[in-house]
Order: C-alpha cells, then structure tokens, then sequence
C-alpha cells in the first residue's frame, strides 16, 4: 500500500462494497442526533438572537421574549406536525426537492432546492461559528482567532463525514445527548432551586441596565411591530433543520417512514422544551444581551463595556454557581453540539446534490458515492463553500444569522404548497372513507403549515431583507440559474450523442495512420508495430523540423535503419510542433471527408509524479488540440520505463491489500 493510500485509509477507513449499503441504516437512536442535531442545537443560539433584537428597545424589550418564544414554539409545532405528513407521502428521501417538483414543477422544485443548498451551507458556518463563540466562555484565548479555529473544525467534521452516515452518526450520539441533558438538567435544576427551594438566582448581566436604539426604547408604533417582527424571524432559526429529517428518510432502518415520523416528533418536542426552558430561566434571572454597538450595558447611569457570554453560558454559571464541574459540562456539550450541528448540513446537503445530480441539475461527479458509500464530492463541496463563508464575515454569528432562516422557508412554504396539491388530486381518485378522512387531516395540517410558514416568510423578507438577507437571495437565484444551465447542457449532450437507427451505420472510405517521431528509438518502434498491426490504408511516420541539424540526423539514421514505413518532414517556419501537425492531419482529411486519421503518439510511462512534469509534454498539448479536430483519432502507444515498475509494485501490494480485507470481511460474515 503506498503512503498517500495509507493517509486515506487512516483518515476514513477501509472501503465498503456497494452491497454493505444496508449496514449504514440507522435506527431512531442514532438517527435524532445525526439529523436533528441542527435543530435542537439551535437552541444555544436561537434564544441569545432573541435577546440581542429585543435589547434595541432596552430593559423594558426583554419582556417580549418570553411571547416570542411561545411564538416560535407553535410555529415548529405546526412545521413538525406538517412534515411527518410529507415523511410518509415521500418516502424516497427527495424531500421538499421532491414534493414541489411533483406537485408544482420543476421550477418550483429548483426554487426549493437552491434554497436548500444555500441554506445548508449556511447551517454549517452559524453552527461552526456559534460553537466557536461559545468556547470562548471557557478558552478565552480564542478571542481574535474565530475564523481560522471555525474553518479548522469544518475540516475535521468533513473528514469525519467521510467516514460514512453511521460511523459519524454513532460518533455525534454521545455529545448531542449530553447536551440535551445538559441543558434540561440546567433548565430543571434552576426551576427547582427558584421555586421550590426559594433560592435567589441570578445571573452575571442580571445587575446592569441596558440603553437601546432611541428608534425603539418607546416600543410604540411602527417601530415595536418592525422590532418584534425582526425578533421573531431571527427566532425562528431555532426551525432550521427540521426539513432534514424529510431528506434522509432512505437513511434510516425500516420501517423508514415511521422511524422517521417518529424521530421528527422526538425532535420537535425536546427542541420546544429546551427553547422554552432556556428563555424562562433568561427572564427569572434577569438576563440581559446587547448587540453593540446599537445597544449597550450601563450601571450607575453610565455606560459601561462588558466581556459577555452567551445565554446558556451565563444560565450555566447563575444555576450551578459553586458547583464548577456542572458549568464546564454545560458549556463544554454546547460548544461540541453546535460544532457538530453542522453534520445535520453534511447529511442533507450531499444528498439533496446527489439527487440533483442524478436529475442533471448539479455536475454527474455529485451522485455517485465515496469508499465509504457517502457522497464524498457534496461533503467536500460542502465544507468549501461554509469556509469560504467563515472567512468572509469573520465567523461573527450575528452577521451571518441575517442571511439564515430565509431559504429554509422559502422551501417550508412551496414544500406545504405542494403537500396541499397532492393530498386534494388523491382525494379526486380516493373512494376509501377512511383513507378519505385521512387524507382530508392531512391536508388541513399542511394547510395550517402553509399558513403559517407563508406569513414566517414575508416577516422574514421584510424585517431581514436590508440586514443581510438579499445576499442569500442572490445566491438562491445564482444557483436556480446555474443548475438551469447545467441541466440545459446535458440535454444537448444527449441530443447530440443519441444513437439514430440510419446514423454511422457507414464504415469510413479509408484510414490514414500517422506516426508521430522526435528521434528513432524503442517508443518510436513500438509506435510503429503497433499502428501496422492496426492495418490502415496508408501508414506514414512525421517529424517536425523545429532544429535542421536534428532533422538531418533523424533521416539518416530512418534511411540507415531500412525501415519499410517512410518518414515526412513537416516545416516548420516558427519552431512549433502542435500547429504544423494539426495542419497536416487536416489536409489529409480535405480529400476526402469521410476518411479517418489516426494519429500514435509515443508515450513514457513513469513511476514518480516529478518524472511527469519532464515527459510528455509536447504529447499532451498536442492530443489536447487534436481532440477538438473532426474525424481524428488519437492513440496513445505506452512505453514503460524502469521507474513505472516500482508504481505498478506499489499498485499491486494495494489491491493485495484490498483482497485480504475482502477475504477476511467474507469470512467474518
């Protein structure tokens, strides 16, 4: 096995065959964290984005949040119960991609599925950099190094997800229950101290005042209906990942649609719980945020500049103050869980795009599976394009929320559309009154859905649109254009390239064999063996006549070695080689049309890749060239140097390698 096979195999394991597909399904316990974990970890930041738009209006915003939240709640209780509806009418893991292109058309479906990309990728840097801000609570030497330490972690969770589904899923499971613990054991704990045991707790904010935005500490008017719209909407990120569930339904173990409808509704209810637990605490501590520089801290009357940490950072501290060890587990399983949020993206993205792929809309390269039988090239697209965006706004996580929410129901609202134009054409059909009034439930909750994620939307357009949001939008658009354009490409390929009963059915008049020859040595002979056992019409060797003197040489030598085969200068006035043998090959083809030209060029096979970088060159810009020039052909005539024995050694203990694990997995089973 040579090293750079022994780095991959260490880096994601031995390969799996195509027929192991089975045993990387995953059963309910594994399938909550993988692909809910987005979900319930938006609890550690949903609640503080909350706080942070309230606190425009100063202290007296803060009261708000408790109805936002509530607000929020019903919301994904609607969204949960829609899409375990959706789980079971589409089971085959399309998702929202699926049922709107289905029901409403492939534009629809684009629309839905761009939405989707966008917001997967953007799930991963919020999660990424949300982790990275909450570490800070304890390793405040983060403090100025986000970018480079969030763009690091996205690395390590694509490696991990290279891995495969199951592996990776079993890997998250521990820390995304810790931190459900975590957080219910806080939220529980805290409830108890306050109410029950009658303690005073409060937290670190708790003693200072907060100055707002003068637009808004009046909370009147248009201004408090444009603050609690904007709070709501950046609340609602708290539903980000709910739709994954629907995407990954082929992923979990059979009965797949009722594991799955199972699990979205665990989801739905533990991520309600959590939101609502970790706001009430924030009111009866008294915990304050400040998004500065709109609004600040004061004591005294006075403004005052504060290190601050995060809400579940500070609930940690103000509950389990006096007992460290609760603290450090608190904010430690939150860190983790929203670092490893973003597998939720790295499950859903990479097939979405495969699906797109197989569709034509995204690159073939998409849909096929890795060693691991995961989707490699989506998880590497994936952490790309979440890097990219880390770098570009710093991992600040304020900044980046504004951009979120708005494709997740963008595609909530067209998937509802499209639940509501499939149940109401099955009901025309149905006769079963049973399965009637099943299907009319259905539809009334998919229309309560609609309802509400429409109304979601045009809040989040309106209140997020000059903040951030048109960014996303753009890049929704782009993408909708772009898979349009790939797709567009592919049909046209397959016009171009469909086989015709009267078409080629012709056998070309003759065949031209050309040689092509830099010096008479062993290559050039086997060249020249192998285009005459080809048995063309004609059979000549070309030299170009870049250097008179070599010229000279090489015939004498053609000449004295009394080969059958003639050799044919070609001039060349400006030293070049790939244009005169490009013009030569054409005016062998201008006599007749439908003649072929094959043209062999000798090659060295090399062993070490710096060896490619001195050979066959000149070889390689001139098939590049010749592949572009009608009715020619182009073969290549290998010629193995010593060095290429040591890489096919190489080649041969790994495939070696590989039959042994096979033999041995064969016995094992």
């Amino acid at each position: 096995m040579s090293l750079s096979d022994a780095a991959k195999r260490l880096l994601i394991g031995r390969k799996l065959r195509s027929a192991q597909l089975g045993e990387t399904l995953l059963p309910k316990r594994i399938a909550l964290p993988v692909f809910a974990s987005d979900a319930l970890s938006s609890v550690a930041y949903a609640p503080d984005e909350i706080l942070l738009t309230l606190s425009l209006a100063g202290a007296a915003g803060f009261a708000f949040s408790w109805k936002i939240a509530i607000a929020v709640a019903v919301v994904m209780l609607v969204v949960v119960a829609s899409y375990r509806q959706n789980v079971h009418a589409y089971p085959s893991g399309g998702g929202d991609y699926e049922v709107a292109t289905v029901n409403l058309g492939p534009n629809a479906g684009l629309t839905v599925a761009s939405a989707l990309l966008v917001d997967y990728v953007l799930t991963v840097a919020v999660s990424i950099s949300s982790g990275v801000q909450n570490a800070k609570a304890v390793l405040p030497f983060i403090d100025g190094h986000e970018a480079l330490i969030a763009s690091v972690a996205v690395l390590i969770l694509m490696a991990l997800n290279l891995r495969g589904v199951r592996e990776s899923g079993t890997l998250f499971a521990i820390p995304t229950y810790c931190f459900m613990a975590g957080v219910l054991l806080m939220t529980g704990w805290g409830l108890f101290r306050i109410f029950v045991l009658g303690d005073q707790v409060t937290a670190d904010s708790a003693k200072y005042g907060v100055q707002g935005d003068p637009r808004y500490t009046a909370m009147t008017g248009f201004f408090m209906v444009a603050l609690l719209a904007r709070t709501f909407s950046s609340g609602c990120a708290a539903l980000t990942g709910v739709e994954a569930i629907s995407n990954g339904v082929p992923a979990f173990k059979k009965p797949k649609s009722k594991n799955a409808a199972t699990t979205l509704l665990l989801l739905g209810v533990v991520a309600i719980t959590m939101l609502l637990g970790v706001i009430t605490l924030a009111n009866l501590t008294g915990l304050k945020l400040v998004d500065a520089p709109y609004s600040h801290y004061t004591l005294d009357g006075r403004r005052v500049d504060v290190v601050e940490q995060t809400a579940i950072g500070q609930l940690a501290h103000a509950v389990f103050s006096g007992f460290t060890p609760g603290v450090i587990f608190v904010v430690a399983a939150t860190a983790v869980i929203l670092f490893l949020a973003a597998n939720t993206a790295f499950n859903g993205f990479p097939v979405l795009g495969s699906i797109l792929a197989r569709d034509g809309y995204l690159p073939r390269q998409l849909h096929t599976r890795g060693d691991r039988l995961a989707y490699s090239n989506g998880i590497v697209l994936l952490a790309f394009f979440a890097i990219v965006l880390i770098v570009s706004f710093d991992a600040q996580v304020t900044a980046l929320i504004q951009l979120y929410v708005v494709g997740v129901f963008v595609s909530f609202t067209t998937s509802q559309t499209g639940m509501l134009r499939h149940w109401t054409r099955l009901l025309k059909t149905e006769q079963d009154p049973l399965v009637r009034r099943r299907m009319l439930r259905s539809r009334v909750i998919n229309g309560i859905g609609l309802t509400m994620t429409g109304t979601v939307l045009i809040i989040v357009l309106l209140s997020k649109f000059l903040q951030g949001a048109y960014i996303a939008i753009i890049a929704m658009v782009v993408i909708f254009v772009l898979m349009k354009l790939i797709r567009r490409h592919y049909d046209n390929v397959a016009k171009e390239t469909a086989w015709e009963p009267t078409a080629d059915k012709m056998l070309p008049s003759r065949v031209h064999a050309v040689v092509l020859v830099s010096k008479l040595h062993k290559p050039t002979l086997r060249a020249l063996a192998f285009a005459k056992a080809s048995r063309p019409s004609t059979l000549e060797a070309i030299t170009v006549d870049v250097d008179t003197e070599e010229t000279e040489k090489l015939t004498k030598v053609w000449e004295e070695a009394g080969l059958s085969i003639p050799l044919k200068v070609v001039a060349s006035p400006y030293r070049e080689v790939t244009n005169p043998v490009l013009d030569y090959v054409k005016s062998l083809r201008s006599e007749n049309p439908r003649d072929v030209v094959t043209v062999y060029i000798p090659e060295y096979v090399v062993g070490h890749w710096w060896e490619q970088i001195l050979h066959n060159q000149s070889a390689l810009r001139l098939k590049g060239r010749l592949l572009f020039t009608p009715g020619v052909m182009v073969t290549s005539v290998p010629f193995l140097l010593a060095s290429s024995g040591k890489a096919e050694q190489r080649f041969e203990r790994s495939d070696l390698s590989d039959q042994v694990r096979r033999s041995n997995f064969t016995t094992r089973t």
